[in-house]
């Protein structure tokens, strides 16, 4: 096959055979293509689109340049969970135990935080000795033990989609719809699971801004799913404010911990039952996804998704002395209240805005090489249609850099908007899609 035709065809309009994908990412694994040409490609089929059989090829051809796990060997439905990301998002540590708690497997392999946005394994590890860098023998050895296990893409998962996505990210390339649904689709699929549960956010923290365009990738999701006979449910979420209270890898941690010992009711504990339920439905252990909701809640209660989340952060080589006795973990040198200057009902959060400060404070990164410090973060006192006085705590903030207090002072304070009139709190499940 040519290359430069391949490029030509896509670049006016044309739709590629399943076979001239999987010559091109099969080329650039090996490199026998160059960077310019498979950006050349990328940029291509940005700006022509990708049908649906075409987005099933490149998920395809992503897949299999590398190993899919076989699991066959543990009994039980493999079932997992993917979020497309947002401010305060630490649904896996929750949802993930009271799956296991139900009976499902859940070989979860997650990302790290970019950007505004948090990552699982950043949070994980910020408890002390937990390692998500285990070889496949180990994640079968902890899957055997406790139904569950955290760990990060290992270099024999979707590697064509660690090189593709880099390129992307430096050509402006990384919003397609398809291109993001071929990176998503094909290392969860790499896990070797039957089911998907999918949390696609939208609103000011989310990478999907408006409706549509996480409706659109929801469904391409899903019929990505469908191609490849896996199970899948998506959910439209709110992200126009930060999920729970604690934002920041530490303090996630220590919210998810509270959630799973049942010490507090919110938004993050629905939306972690709700998608609990999903996987519990998806791998056949209740007849309906309400039933399903109804068992997450019933096992909350009962202690034994806490257990789980506790024997796993011990066989994965975590000191569980700290998630028993949440005090014990080291404090930030610096913290600060936030006080509101404003009176009235709160309209609205840039929770993108929010999401940076925490970033700045020092509790994520802006580039892959910056490091992370666990205990930095923010704890938001109010959310959208909470009534404000002039003087109340709206945040306190935690950080080793005094000199970043002042300015994420300011920041939050201004991602805040206040209105007169009391405004109807989002709704959090905006829209399923099965």
């Amino acid at each position: 096959m040519n290359v430069v035709e391949i490029i030509k065809k896509k670049r006016d309009g044309g739709a590629l055979t399943a076979e001239e994908i999987e010559f091109l990412i099969d080329s650039y694994v090996a490199k026998k293509i160059p960077d310019y040409q498979f950006s050349a490609f990328l940029m291509a089929g940005f700006l022509r689109g990708f049908n649906k059989q075409e987005t099933s090829a490149l998920t395809k051809s992503m897949l299999y340049s590398g190993k899919v796990l076989d699991l066959s060997e543990i009994k039980g439905a493999k079932i997992d969970k993917h979020s497309t990301g947002g401010v305060g998002d630490k649904t896996s540590l929750i949802l993930a135990p009271i799956a296991a708690a139900a009976g499902i497997v859940v070989p979860m392999i997650s990302g790290r935080g970019l950007g505004h946005t948090g990552g699982t394994l950043d949070k994980l590890e910020s408890i002390p000795g937990f390692s998500t860098n285990l070889n496949i023998r180990a994640l079968k050895r902890v899957l055997l033990k406790n139904g569950v296990v955290m760990i990060g893409q290992t270099k024999e998962i979707a590697p064509a989609d660690k090189l593709i996505y880099a390129l992307r990210d430096v050509t402006a390339t990384v919003e397609s719809i398809p291109l993001i649904t071929a990176s998503i689709m094909s290392k969860k699929l790499a896990e070797g699971i039957d089911g998907l549960t999918l949390d696609v956010k939208t609103g000011s923290g989310a990478f999907m801004k408006s409706l549509t365009d996480a409706k659109l990738l929801a469904e391409s999701l899903i019929n990505t799913a469908k191609a490849f006979n896996k199970r899948a449910i998506a959910f439209i979420t709110d992200m126009n404010q930060p999920l729970g209270n604690y934002i920041g890898n530490w303090l996630e941690v220590v919210e998810s911990v509270k959630a799973l010992r049942g010490e507090i009711k919110n938004d993050l504990t629905e939306l972690s039952n709700t998608l609990a339920g999903a996987m519990i439905f998806l791998g056949k252990k209740a007849k309906t996804l309400d039933d399903g909701i109804r068992k997450a809640e019933q096992i909350i209660k009962s202690g034994e998704a806490y257990e789980r989340f506790l024997k796993m952060v011990k066989l994965q080589g975590g000191e569980v002395s700290f998630i028993e006795n949440l005090d014990k973990y080291p404090k930030a040198r610096f913290s600060a209240k936030v006080l509101s200057g404003s009176q009235g009902y709160i309209k609205a959060m840039d929770t993108t805005e929010i999401g940076l400060t925490a970033v700045e404070l020092g509790a994520g990164r802006l580039t892959k090489e910056d490091s992370i410090d666990p205990k930095a973060g923010i704890i938001v006192h109010k959310k959208m249609g909470d009534f404000v006085n002039r003087g109340d705590l709206i945040a306190e903030i935690f950080t080793d850099k005094k000199i970043a207090l002042k300015k994420a002072k300011e920041r939050l304070l201004n991602a805040i908007e206040f209105s007169n009139s009391k405004k109807r709190k989002p709704k959090l499940i905006k829209q399923i899609i099965q």
